[in-house]
């Protein structure tokens, strides 16, 4: 008997749990993991034969078909129109009875299911999108089963194709997402929408499948399933039931706190739990406020965001949940607070990592500049909004890009999304927003900065090879931040587009000059615009950090401003350390704390105070780092205490050449004058004053032709060499804008010039200062004492920061090759610097304030595709150089004249100005 009754309270039981939706995958389910089909593609590599190929991919990437960017349709179709797939399966021998679909993540582009020979139903048309078919009926529980797939490359509708297949992207085939069974009771919950508010207030659309009646509840609980709130409940009334209900002391969903809850609904008949789904939630209102602003719960919020595509080099666009992690935790380190799905929705486990994260999400339909028929997009639109509209992190829905608008969609997101989302049309000014993209700074008339429309570009600032991106930002936030019309905006952007060729020995290929736009290389390798972008968006600002080194009245006082939307600045964590420099890599702690973090509520100003030692002044220099409250540094701010001028003479003290000449040589050549002190010899060219030649030893440094005046005129007037104690000296006087140039070797082998120019007033300059030539053939590597480690650009001098940093040679193409940071280029602040070289290390020192130090000229790129306005810079003469002004960087589409302020050419003061700087020289191993 006590069998009998445990088997009446075991189905009692089982009548009275409601069963969830049962899943079975038939591929794997990401790119991490994945299910060998049999293939065959009909043309390309591998074409015509039955292979094994990994579910999810893009056949492209598994070694058949080609590969393609851009335009693959029309002009000059790919052999590899159609893919076969094919697989056994088995079902569960207890799904008898339920009610049993497949699921196709996405597959491009047209898609013929057949389960045991018989179709799943039409052709899906639409290559980035989940479908689904009721194949109960084609299904032998328990059995064997046979799949089989057939993917077009190219649609039978031209719309598709046009909106798919004609883009700014790579163009890839086959089915790239996973595919997976749902078994649910004949009576089942078939979908829902949702609308969680930040007030409490919940409503909820139920639909049915298979119930005629019956009942719908809702709870809702914590993510550990703690209950809040009531149970709602509502009656089916043909096939759909409508809950509501409010819940009290809940938290807001925002990208600042992105805290989440759970939602269980249960389909009951007769009083009998039948079905169940849950969602994972978060409680948020999004508005859009003509001539006003965009407002989550209630707050003017500012994007600060990018364009992402979903690839990865070796799987294209089969991704992961991990990398979906790995690149929203690299947003939210730059401080965005956004992302755009360009051009097409995402894997929906990124949505989930948004959620979880916190980024305000806008999501698209594809249509890159042309648009989808009516009668194609319709069903297109529902399955998009249908599979995303629970997520919070979805603020709005994109309607296509850049022309690629079917005006008679804009409607249909309402049928399926209860929250009624704002619909955009990224580029134009639709809706009460104003989406323009790459605009330039000044403009526009009646529109932007000056028009009346909320405003908010879904693509600017073109981050082709190392242009845009952070270079010109902090000129476009500043002017955004001041006119409260500026919802903010998304740069392009987040990754280079890369992928790697098995047909050209594993090369990773950004096509040409189409594809490398992003912040972060393929393999999500930072540039030097990925630092610059966190300081610009820091949501903790500091008035300070405009400033290089610290004022002498410091007095541990700083101002800071607080950016974030909604977050007291209370909740920041703030600690300071104040550092020592010696000659190698990184620096010494000599005292550290923390700081109080203020009451400051979100977009007011407060103060916080660092308890100073006596002896700070005596250090090199401050850092100072802001923590959020889920520990991630949000920035670490650095300031010089030591100038230029005492730091070289430090160096000076540490330079050991040995015993002490009793004073250094002097002798007169044809044209020269040779200037020794024990090992160490220079000659000076009589007829221009430059270095002609450096040695020590009988080993030369190959340092010459310098300092030269990048910009502006030189005319030796005279020179002479004469003795001044134990030292030699040799001064050269010019007429025109160079006005001397005085060279010194001490008695103690030290060599230091001193030069000084004058420049006329109102002058437009690329750069100003003096420069040398030095064979790039004999760097090995560099290391110095100035804002690092990467290099910068007149208009992107941001995330770069104290310290003595080191990097090898490198001859990095920014979004070509990756090895960052770029070795060549402009480097800010430059107190000393030694050069490693195949002979002699080189070592110099600069006595004045702000000289920036050009290291080489980088490399362009040369390849195919969109002409770039931007990119190009031509640099100064010479190699080595010294400089009072850099030049900026433009993007693919605007030269840097267009960007704003910062990357506008140098101008001289109305009255002219006089610079000056000295520099030490230091050859050889003699700094300890």
């Amino acid at each position: 008997m006590r069998w009998l009754l445990s088997a009446f309270l075991l189905a009692l039981s089982s009548q009275c749990v409601a069963v969830p939706t049962q899943i079975q995958y038939l591929s794997g389910t990401d790119k991490d993991h994945r299910v060998d089909w049999d293939f065959q593609v009909n043309g390309g590599r591998n074409s015509g034969v039955w292979k094994k190929i990994p579910v999810p991919s893009n056949w492209e990437m598994e070694g058949f078909g080609t590969y393609r960017y851009f335009e693959d349709w029309q002009k000059d179709p790919a052999p590899d129109s159609t893919g076969i797939y094919r697989h056994q399966f088995n079902v569960p021998a207890d799904w008898r009875g339920k009610q049993i679909e497949i699921v196709f993540g996405a597959a491009m582009t047209d898609t013929l299911v057949k389960i045991n020979g018989q179709p799943a139903g039409p052709v899906h048309q639409g290559g980035f999108y989940e479908f689904r078919y009721d194949v109960t009926r084609l299904l032998k529980p328990g059995e064997n089963n046979q799949l089989e797939v057939t993917v077009n490359r190219y649609s039978a509708n031209r719309s598709v194709n046009r909106a798919e297949r004609s883009a700014d992207f790579w163009l890839f085939s086959g089915i790239y997402r996973p595919v997976w069974l749902e078994a649910k009771p004949v009576a089942n919950i078939e979908r829902i929408s949702l609308d969680a508010r930040h007030t409490g207030d919940f409503e909820a659309d139920v639909f049915l499948a298979g119930a005629s009646g019956g009942k719908v509840s809702a709870r809702i609980t914590t993510l550990a399933g703690a209950p809040l709130g009531k149970e709602m409940g509502a009656d089916v009334v043909d096939g759909k039931a409508h809950l509501r209900g409010h819940v009290d002391r809940i938290v807001p969903w925002s990208a600042e706190n992105p805290q989440r809850y759970q939602v269980r609904f249960q389909l009951l008949g007769d009083g009998r739990p039948v079905h169940e789904v849950s969602k994972t939630i978060g409680f948020r209102t999004i508005e859009l406020r003509p001539r006003d602003g965009v407002y989550v719960n209630g707050r003017k919020v500012r994007l600060k965001g990018s364009n992402r595509h979903s690839i990865w080099p070796t799987t294209g666009r089969t991704t992961s949940k991990a990398l979906s992690y790995t690149d929203a935790k690299l947003m939210k380190d730059m401080n965005m607070n956004a992302v755009r799905m360009s051009h097409y929705p995402p894997d929906p486990h990124f949505l989930d990592v948004a959620d979880e994260v916190g980024l305000y999400v806008i999501d698209e339909l594809t249509g890159w500049q042309k648009a989808y028929d009516t009668d194609v997009a319709t069903p297109l639109v529902k399955e998009l909004v249908q599979r995303d509209q629970h997520h919070p992190s979805i603020i709005f829905w994109a309607n296509g890009n850049e022309g690629g608008f079917n005006r008679d969609l804009d409607r249909l997101y309402a049928n399926w999304d209860v929250q009624k989302r704002p619909v955009i049309h990224p580029w134009e000014n639709f809706g009460g927003i104003d989406t323009a993209h790459y605009p330039t700074y000044n403009c526009c008339a009646t529109s932007l900065f000056n028009g009346r429309d909320v405003f908010m570009p879904t693509e600017f600032l073109h981050g082709l090879y190392d242009g845009g991106a952070g270079a010109s930002l902090n000129d476009w936030w500043n002017a955004m931040l001041a006119n409260p019309l500026s919802a903010g905006g998304f740069i392009w952007s987040f990754a280079d587009e890369g992928i790697v060729r098995e047909d050209r020995g594993g090369a990773i290929d950004v096509a040409g000059n189409l594809a490398p736009d992003g912040i972060v290389g393929p393999y999500r390798e930072k540039e030097g615009s990925y630092f610059a972008v966190k300081k610009i968006w820091t949501p903790v600002y500091l008035p300070l950090s405009e400033m290089a080194s610290l004022p002498p009245t410091f007095d541990g006082t700083i101002a800071l401003e607080n950016r974030y939307d909604f977050t007291n600045l209370n909740q920041v964590k703030f600690r300071w350390q104040l550092v020592r420099f010696g000659v190698s890599s990184g620096h010494t702690v000599v005292a550290q704390g923390s700081a109080k973090a203020p009451d400051v509520a979100a977009g007011m100003r407060g103060l916080t105070s660092i308890a100073l030692p006596r002896d700070w002044s005596k250090q090199d220099a401050l850092y100072f780092t802001a923590t959020d409250r889920d520990g991630r540094e949000i920035y670490t701010w650095s300031w010089m205490i030591a100038s230029p001028r005492q730091v070289a003479e430090r160096m000076r003290e540490q330079a050991a050449t040995g015993t002490p000449v009793a004073s250094a040589e002097l002798s007169e050549l044809p044209d020269a004058y040779r200037l020794r002190a024990g090992a160490l010899s220079v000659v000076i060219d009589k007829t221009t004053g430059y270095l002609r030649e450096l040695k020590k030893g009988e080993i030369i440094a190959p340092l010459s032709n310098g300092p030269r005046l990048v910009a502006g005129k030189a005319e030796l007037k005279r020179i002479s060499a004469t003795r001044d104690g134990n030292d030699v000296v040799v001064v050269a006087e010019y007429t025109g804008n160079l006005r001397k140039v005085n060279w010194r070797l001490t008695a103690a082998g030290q060599l230091s010039v001193n030069y000084g120019y004058q420049m006329e007033g109102s002058r437009y300059v690329d750069a100003l200062g003096v420069t040398f030539d030095y064979p790039e053939s004999e760097v090995k590597s560099m290391r110095w004492l100035g804002r690092g480690p990467y290099r910068v650009w007149k208009n992107r001098t941001q995330g770069v920061e104290f310290d003595v940093w080191q990097k090898d040679y490198n001859d990095t193409v920014t979004g070509l090759s990756w090895n960052y940071p770029e070795f060549k280029g402009f480097h800010d602040k430059v107190y000393w610097a030694t050069l490693a070289t195949s002979k002699l290390p080189i070592t110099f020192i600069n006595h004045a304030d702000d000289i920036a130090l050009r290291v080489f000229t980088p490399r362009e790129a040369s390849g195919e595709g969109f002409e770039p306005k931007g990119t190009h810079m031509d640099f100064p003469p010479g190699d080595i150089s010294f400089l009072n002004a850099i030049l900026p960087i433009g993007t693919k589409f605007n030269p840097p004249g267009e960007l704003g302020p910062a990357a506008m050419q140098a101008r001289t003061p109305n009255l002219g100005i006089w610079l000056e700087n000295t520099i030490d020289i230091v050859v050889g191993d003699s700094l300890r």
